[in-house]
């Protein structure tokens, strides 16, 4: 397994990989827009030319916001999520980023145990922040150390 930052042409796989597992998918082209933008960083693993997982992080300062980290549902409970997290936390350090964020919809029990596993507290909750389905976002954060 590879962990590397994004490169242009890997929008499709992650495209792809976004329809499968979010209701709410980014388009290639809303991916591509993204990987362009100046204080956002993708990072994605790989294993033979394939993609199988990736994190997007757009980031301030010092403070860094996780907007997606997904993994393809065959290669779950491999640890890769773990790898990407741990990987874009790096590269966090090497920005001088010293805070994580995050949402998380409520009702997903394997992403917010990932999370709290992986050492990010609750700080609250926002009503009603989700559509397709309706829904709360429970609000977490690290400390990057």
């Amino acid at each position: 397994m590879i962990l590397r930052e994004m490169k242009a042409e890997d929008s499709g796989q992650i495209a792809e990989l976004e329809q499968e597992i979010f209701t709410d998918a980014w388009t290639k082209n809303g991916i591509e827009e993204t990987f362009q933008q100046k204080h956002t960083f993708v990072a994605v693993a790989e294993d033979e030319q394939q993609i199988k997982g990736y994190g997007i992080l757009y980031y301030v300062l010092d403070e860094a916001e996780i907007a997606r980290i997904a993994v393809h549902e065959r290669t779950r409970q491999e640890g890769i999520g773990s790898r990407i997290l741990e990987f874009c936390e790096e590269i966090c350090r090497e920005k001088g980023i010293v805070k994580l964020l995050l949402d998380v919809r409520e009702s997903n029990m394997p992403a917010r145990r990932f999370y709290e596993k992986s050492g990010f507290l609750i700080d609250g909750m926002r009503n009603k922040f989700y559509e397709n389905p309706c829904e709360d976002a429970v609000l977490m954060s690290k400390q990057v150390i």
